[in-house]
């Protein structure tokens, strides 16, 4: 081993390990939470590690606290993080909707696992993509990143804190049972090299403040509850005040806002990975462990001389349309595998248009969707 070699921080990481290693070189200082499988471990880590660096710490009676606790320490000031898998997650939802529609940054971890309700506490699923994006009402935006290696893990964390802030807007990282729960190397980068972007704070003094004026981005500079700064909130449609309105003119400009600031800066969220696409005349698209398989399954495919390629998802929403709707146009087909029964190859069908055929491939029955058995897909679809 050399000099340079015993310089870097390397670690065997647990994915939930690494998720929190993340949060905390994002900035995080406080969580709540409460204990559910797979996702236990981010919080076991946030409470030995919080206190340590002047953090808080706090397991809540339940996830529909855990969500309001996290809104009120963002509001005050800190990056604030929660975890928890899919019957959590339902709970959740509610404050989930007060956080976007007050544009209050926060990350929720959902380290997915077979349902319905209880379903499979420690089984992998990918059953809550369109939760993700649905799970609460209302015309909303959302963000919503799905790492597949422990090491992305880490970095999509810092990722998600990155976009909350800046554009102030909830972040779901969407983990799998098996990535929450696998081991792998993971090189931890020193706080020096990390990009940590903070919200942004008023300019103007406390009586011109108006905490929903945006700036030209579409993002209201937001001051810390308690600073001095008038502040009202509600989960009502409001005005610049924060004061409900029922003006349709107001109501439509807001609801536009809310979207138009992630629209805009589509290039900025939305992260992906080809590999083997520039001759491909088949695709594979995934995301999560199934990404993992999938990356697998080229190589085989390759080696008997099929064309196959894949396009691996890092941010679920928003959906990458442009990309997939160009992929549509240079391979003859697309097959989505995912555990669950078609949730993401909704949106492929969506942007391909068309303009090639889209097969899902599915599995539900708590186990691991593995590379034979997409080959076989592949196979399967060949001969029709």
């Amino acid at each position: 081993m050399n000099n340079l070699e015993k310089k870097k921080n390397i670690k065997l990481l647990q994915g939930n390990e690494a998720c929190a290693e993340g949060a905390l070189l994002a900035g995080v200082r406080f969580f709540a939470g409460y204990p559910i499988t797979p996702s236990s471990e981010i919080a076991e880590n946030m409470a030995f590690k919080l206190p340590k660096i002047g953090g808080k710490f706090i397991q809540m009676e339940d996830e529909i606290a855990s969500m309001a606790a996290v809104i009120g320490a963002s509001i005050a000031g800190l990056k604030s993080l929660t975890a928890t898998s899919g019957p959590g997650m339902c709970l959740k939802q509610e404050n989930l909707g007060f956080a976007i529609i007050n544009e209050i940054p926060c990350v929720v971890v959902n380290a997915q696992r077979g349902g319905p309700s209880t379903g499979l506490p420690t089984k992998p699923s990918q059953g809550d993509m369109m939760q993700a994006r649905w799970g609460t009402h209302g015309d909303h935006p959302i963000i919503a990143l799905a790492p597949s290696t422990v090491n992305e893990i880490l970095t999509l964390t810092i990722k998600a804190f990155n976009l909350s802030e800046k554009y102030r807007i909830p972040v779901i990282l969407l983990l799998d049972e098996v990535i929450a729960h696998m081991r792998e190397k993971v090189e931890i980068p020193a706080p020096e090299d990390i990009e940590v972007i903070n919200r942004k704070k008023p300019t103007v003094p406390p009586e011109e403040y108006l905490p929903f004026k945006p700036d030209e981005d579409g993002v209201p500079p937001m001051a810390n509850f308690g600073e001095g700064y008038r502040y009202h909130i509600t989960g009502l449609i409001h005005d610049h005040k924060g004061l409900p309105t029922s003006n349709s003119q107001e109501i439509d400009a807001f609801i536009r806002r809310l979207h138009n600031k992630i629209q805009k800066s589509i290039k900025d969220i939305i992260i992906y990975q080809k590999y083997s696409l520039d001759d491909a005349n088949i695709a594979l698209i995934a995301y999560g462990s199934v990404a993992r398989a999938a990356e697998r399954t080229v190589k085989l495919a390759r080696e008997e001389g099929l064309k196959v390629g894949l396009l691996k998802l890092l941010t679920i929403w928003p959906f990458c349309f442009e990309e997939v709707n160009k992929l549509a146009q240079q391979v003859d087909l697309i097959i989505v595998p995912e555990m669950n029964l078609g949730q993401m190859v909704l949106e492929v069908e969506r942007a391909a248009q068309g303009k090639c055929r889209v097969v899902p491939y599915g599995r539900v029955d708590g186990e691991l969707i593995n590379p034979i058995e997409i080959l076989g897909k592949i196979r399967e679809e060949i001969r029709k």
